[in-house]
């Protein structure tokens, strides 16, 4: 395991080299040009044209902010600085990107973390009942549901839960904006924890049904498949209970498929909290990859970007680790 593991956390490098040189490409080749808009919303809000603005000036600013080199030589020194950990200054306000994202990240873990514990304290035991009761009333009337919740657009559901829970015409139980309450800080450590979690009752309600919904089919699936193999048979003739049986023998390895989806599930919510982070005026990391792309704030872009590819990797690692721990034939080496 020590020996993959290290050869695992190497092979990271050349990867997330292809992904960075390809989301660099794609970031640079966009439409849009940072300094053009910064200096028409410049121009726009004193007065003056963009015809106003002298050639010069241009030129000047394409030097400060390195857009006058070739796409070849800015990719070469984004990646010196990279190894630094310098992700370079923002466009917009010309803080370090580093400082920008470590302060929302933290935000961003909250929801998305809480959100996978709740995805898989939920699909899994749905799962299980929906194979153990296949093709029941039960089971029909989980498959409905799930599918409808499946197919619910985030952005849909969050505006619906706020008119009904956040203030609307109906009930005003939950707060629709921020993250926690202006005069938190200085409330005490389990106020402020409850204040917290109130807060984050409606966004992560957004972040989970989707993945609940999948993951369930997903643990219902694989369950079913392997409920109908020989060895499961074999236990049952041997005098088992039911129980030890499903949870023993068949959901042990049931569990590969769902271990699979951990190493994606962590960056695909992060993906989707750029909408949820939105609209409930979250100061999270997606909020801030969605302010950075409207700015064409390429270096705050790029962090952002680099943050979640080595969280997917990281993941995929991790689910590695975790196929040895629940299947014991698995060795890496």
């Amino acid at each position: 395991m020590r020996a993959y593991l290290i050869r695992r956390f190497l092979l990271i490098i050349p990867t997330f080299l292809g992904i960075s040189l390809i989301t660099f490409l794609v970031v640079q080749l966009a439409p849009g040009n940072p300094l053009l808009l910064k200096l028409r919303r410049a121009s726009e809000s004193g007065g003056t044209g963009m015809a106003s603005v002298p050639a010069e000036y241009i030129e000047q600013m394409k030097k400060l902010y390195g857009l006058d080199k070739p796409l070849p030589v800015r990719y070469v020194i984004w990646l010196k600085k990279l190894v630094t950990f310098d992700f370079g200054t923002s466009y917009k306000d010309q803080r370090p990107v580093i400082a920008k994202i470590a302060e929302t990240i933290p935000i961003t873990l909250q929801l998305n973390l809480l959100a996978i514990f709740l995805v898989y304290l939920l699909s899994v035991p749905i799962g299980v009942y929906s194979a153990t009761h296949p093709r029941s009333w039960s089971d029909n009337l989980i498959t409905i549901a799930l599918f409808i919740l499946y197919s619910l657009p985030s952005f849909w559901v969050a505006m619906l839960l706020m008119f009904f829970f956040g203030g609307g015409q109906f009930f005003n139980w939950f707060p629709v904006y921020g993250i926690s309450s202006i005069e938190a800080q200085t409330w005490p450590w389990g106020r402020w924890l409850l204040d917290r979690i109130w807060h984050l009752v409606l966004p992560v309600t957004c972040l989970t049904y989707a993945g609940f919904a999948g993951l369930s089919r997903f643990t219902r699936a694989g369950l079913i498949e392997n409920i109908r193999q020989d060895y499961v048979r074999t236990a049952r003739a041997y005098g088992f209970s039911e129980r030890v049986v499903v949870f023993k023998y068949a959901m042990r390895n049931s569990l590969i498929p769902i271990i699979t989806l951990l190493g994606t599930l962590l960056p695909a919510l992060i993906g989707g909290s750029v909408i949820i982070e939105s609209i409930f005026s979250i100061p999270g990391m997606g909020r801030l990859s969605f302010e950075a792309i409207l700015s064409r704030d390429y270096p705050l872009i790029m962090g952002i970007l680099s943050i979640d590819a080595i969280l997917t990797l990281v993941g995929l690692i991790i689910s590695d680790m975790l196929y040895a721990t629940v299947d014991p034939r698995i060795r890496f080496e």
